[in-house]
């Protein structure tokens, strides 16, 4: 409910908040986008948001299938990167400027970063409840042979959260 009535507050939505911060591009997985697998049937598919998804900038997506950028409402144009995660993470920078750049997931977009060393700053809100298989985060990955730290973390009724930075 962030940015809405009838959401939380405290601690939880302090998070939140300083998530949602100084952002100026988001880069996004295509599982993140939709369920669409293999080439774009067509572009009816617009993501899970409706009309007015939550990133209101500019928001790369990787796929491996082309397609034309995607204007929707709210400042959200969503442009389809096949060259890799290196190339959406510059495109991103480009537009961000003085901004930061959000992975926004999923796990395997978030996995390949981290393995890059592309990441300074993640936060994981942890919800102790049980959601079924998932996908692991870190599987294959060493974070402190990578020269990651958790470096903060704080526990709430709702969650934990902890913050993992890249060493310089």
């Amino acid at each position: 409910m962030h940015g809405h009535e009838g959401g939380s507050t405290g601690v939880d939505n302090d998070w939140a908040q300083r998530g949602m911060g100084n952002v100026g591009a988001w880069i996004l997985g295509r599982n993140m986008f939709g369920p669409v697998r293999g080439p774009w049937p067509n572009d009816s598919w617009k993501g899970w948001w409706g009309e007015e998804p939550p990133y209101h900038v500019p928001t790369f997506v990787l796929t491996h299938h082309s397609r034309r950028p995607l204007e929707m409402k709210g400042g959200t144009t969503f442009h389809f990167v096949t060259d890799g995660i290196h190339s959406a993470l510059q495109q991103a920078k480009r537009v961000a400027g003085d901004k930061d750049v959000r992975i926004g997931g999923g796990a395997s977009t978030v996995r390949q970063y981290l393995r890059e060393r592309l990441i300074d700053e993640l936060h994981l809100a942890v919800r102790p409840i049980l959601m079924g298989s998932g996908e692991n985060l870190f599987a294959g990955l060493d974070l402190a042979q990578l020269g990651y730290r958790c470096t903060e973390h704080v526990s709430t009724e709702l969650a934990l959260h902890v913050v993992v930075k890249k060493e310089a």
